[in-house]
């Protein structure tokens, strides 16, 4: 239900929320550029974009509702799917036995007034509400979940104890499989996987202790308490992780290794399972892995400037190497798969071999290694090149077999795509020289080096401030400010004639729910392999003069391009001197 201008302009008029002249400009302009008058006056800062729901709340007669400190009942609540209220800025507000009511900023998305109704059979009754109510309500899907994670517990803890007493610590297969199947430890397996998605955790981490089983979420690369759950709930819940892997549940001595997928709110996610024996029990590691990471862009994952042109032509090759290096957690999977992504194309056979697979992407041939029967990603890679591939991926080089076959393969005409654990790009070749890899083929094969962090992003909760000068020579002891300053003007991210006492660095706002961070962010260096630093190579030269070598010829490294994202607001300082002295 559309507003119409006339009907609008008439409403403002006789409210004086505007000045006459501005909406007799603002209306010209309309009927000019054939634009919507409330959009040109929110455009040009005279009313906000809530106040503009408000009236045309009270133009059209739909009731506007302010949600701001209420609370709403997680029954009423979780009647629509967190990701499509987050996506159609929608809430249930209210319900009864006939009808529900959604609080929306478009009560013109009939999509998602559809969509509601067919999934909960009532009358739908949209209410404009503003921008700061939906913000606070989608906040009430966490703290509703931790309340009946915890409401669960109690109520299921009881029964969890009496098997546990009942049937002592030598337990038959067919015991555990009962233990397993039993309705309050899928409860408890079911809610915690969902609330660790909702969170949008990394890895589950359960882990027993002398009196009880402690569970923690790595969230943006730092692990926090998420509860903790009577010891007599370990077991249990290792039977029952056991039981979605398809794992041994009698073996308790060995490591075991498995996975399981769900489907949350029809979102593919894929667990990675590992269980290892410890002194009071098993511990059990889950490793999250979302399988839809198709869209993703180099630019989303930040990187700019000089740095993405590197990358860019180094995809146009159609042979060579492409290596991206960081410690484990790092993101060079979803780096590879997001370049992978780009070479997709119908006029090419892409094969990689992985370990494991941790997305699945269309026309793209995907093979797990398997070393317990002697299929290694040496023995991958042999295989692969006999398949006609014009681009391969091998998900890690790990050892001097796999080191030289991938650089055969890139000498033979095929487009190679890996990672290296090495603590910078320029790491990455005395790593690949101690694997026995010959210097002269290197030069010839490597197109470009990908070193990356992953650091905590900062909320729209954020405040700028100024270094002072103590703070500012602090920081300049740690990193090239006028090399960061000339990329800073280069991207135009800053005006050309501004210096450090004009460009304001930012910090985190604690909230009463967060610490003022939510998701990550990359940091990068990008190492192309010019004529000067294949002839480093050639000397074996350490990585500290390779490293040199490229920031002369405008590399960034990895700190300097943080010190460039937190002058975009992405990040602070602290976060990245954190993440790369780590």
């Amino acid at each position: 239900m559309l507003v119409e201008d006339t009907q609008l302009y008439k409403f403002i008029m006789d409210s004086g929320l505007v000045a006459k002249e501005d909406i007799e400009s603002a209306r010209a302009e309309a009927e000019k550029d054939d634009k919507r008058l409330g959009d040109i006056l929110v455009t040009a800062g005279k009313i906000t974009p809530d106040n503009l729901r408000r009236m045309h709340a009270y133009v059209i007669g739909i009731p506007f509702v302010d949600l701001k400190g209420k609370r709403i009942s997680f029954e009423t609540l979780s009647l629509i799917p967190e990701p499509i209220a987050r996506g159609h800025n929608i809430v249930a507000f209210k319900k009864t036995d006939a009808a529900l009511e959604v609080a929306m900023l478009d009560v013109n998305d009939l999509s998602a007034i559809d969509f509601i109704k067919k999934k909960v059979n009532l009358k739908i009754l949209p209410r404009l509400t503003d921008s700061d109510s939906i913000k606070e309500a989608l906040i009430q899907y966490q703290k509703s979940l931790k309340a009946e994670f915890g409401d669960l517990l109690q109520k299921e803890t009881a029964s969890l104890q009496m098997i546990s007493e009942e049937k002592g610590e030598t337990l038959s297969e067919n015991d555990l499989k009962k233990i397993a199947e039993d309705i309050p430890v899928i409860r408890i397996v079911d809610t915690l996987i969902k609330h660790a998605t909702l969170e949008n955790a990394s890895d589950i981490h359960i882990e027993p202790m002398e009196n009880q089983a402690l569970v923690r979420y790595r969230i943006d690369g730092l692990l926090h308490d998420a509860m903790v759950l009577p010891r007599q709930a370990g077991p249990s819940l290792s039977a029952r992780i056991k039981v979605l892997s398809n794992l041994r549940l009698d073996e308790k001595r060995l490591p075991q290794d498995g996975r399981f997928k769900v489907d949350i709110n029809n979102e593919k996610v894929s667990f990675r399972v590992s269980i290892l024996p410890t002194y009071y029990g098993e511990k059990i590691v889950m490793r999250l892995l979302r399988e839809n990471i198709s869209g993703f862009t180099l630019e989303y994952l930040t990187f700019h400037g000089e740095s993405l042109e590197r990358i860019h032509k180094a995809l146009k090759q159609t042979t060579g190497m492409i290596l991206t290096t960081g410690p484990t957690g790092s993101g060079k999977t979803t780096t590879l798969y997001t370049m992978l992504d780009i070479l997709n194309t119908p006029d090419v056979n892409i094969s990689t071999i992985e370990d494991p697979i941790e997305y699945q992407m269309a026309r793209i041939n995907q093979t797990q290694v398997r070393p317990e029967i002697g299929f290694s990603f040496a023995q991958g890679i042999r295989t692969l090149v006999r398949q006609d591939p014009d681009i391969i991926m091998v998900g890690e080089i790990r050892d001097n077999e796999t080191a030289a076959l991938a650089v055969n393969a890139a000498l033979t005409g095929h487009l190679v795509l890996s990672t290296l654990h090495t603590n910078s790009a320029a790491g990455a070749i005395p790593r690949l020289l101690d694997m026995k890899a010959e210097s002269f083929l290197l030069v010839s094969t490597i197109n470009v080096i990908i070193g990356q962090r992953l650091v905590r992003r900062l909320t729209d909760k954020k405040a700028r401030y100024m270094l002072s000068k103590a703070q500012f020579n602090e920081l300049e002891k740690l990193v090239n400010l006028d090399r960061v300053l000339s990329a800073l003007k280069a991207e135009k991210i800053v005006k050309a004639t501004d210096g450090w006492d004009k460009i304001p660095f930012w910090k985190a706002v604690n909230g009463p729910d967060d610490d003022g961070f939510k998701g990550r962010v990359g940091i990068h260096e990008v190492l192309p392999m010019t004529a000067s630093i294949k002839e480093l190579v050639m000397k074996e030269s350490t990585s500290e003069q390779i490293e040199s070598q490229a920031k002369k010829e405008g590399m960034l490294t990895m700190l300097e391009d943080g010190i460039f994202k937190c002058m975009a607001g992405m990040t602070t300082i602290e976060e990245v001197i954190r993440v790369v002295s780590e």
